[in-house]
């Protein structure tokens, strides 16, 4: 396997809960870090609802490998973002024999 390009700088964002001042909660998104990475289109579709009409890109993304434990390593559930653009991360597995890169499968959501 040839070393990927680590070009694209993606934060990583985890979910939080905060209080709302009214005795509940509500889900904010907490950045974790900054990591590169390189991003490959993987498929795309589109769907459509009664309210609108959306896009769906699926990413094939890989960065350095971290440890099991380290908050750095993405997870299933979390999200990175690039500036306005956010990409869900839907798996995340070690790439290769040797571990040292991680590919994350995201999908980024795009409504018109």
């Amino acid at each position: 396997m040839m070393a990927p390009q680590l070009t694209r700088a993606l934060i990583l964002e985890d979910r939080v809960a905060v209080a709302d001042g009214a005795g509940g909660t509500v889900t904010e998104w907490q950045p974790l870090g900054q990591l590169w990475a390189e991003m490959v289109p993987a498929s795309a579709g589109t769907s459509s609802g009664p309210a609108r009409h959306t896009t769906r890109v699926t990413w094939r993304i890989t960065l350095r490998a971290t440890p099991y434990a380290a908050p750095s390593r993405p997870q299933a559930g979390q999200r990175f973002r690039e500036g306005e653009r956010l990409y869900a991360i839907q798996a995340v597995h070690e790439d290769g024999p040797s571990g040292r890169w991680l590919t994350c499968i995201a999908e980024e959501e795009r409504a018109p």
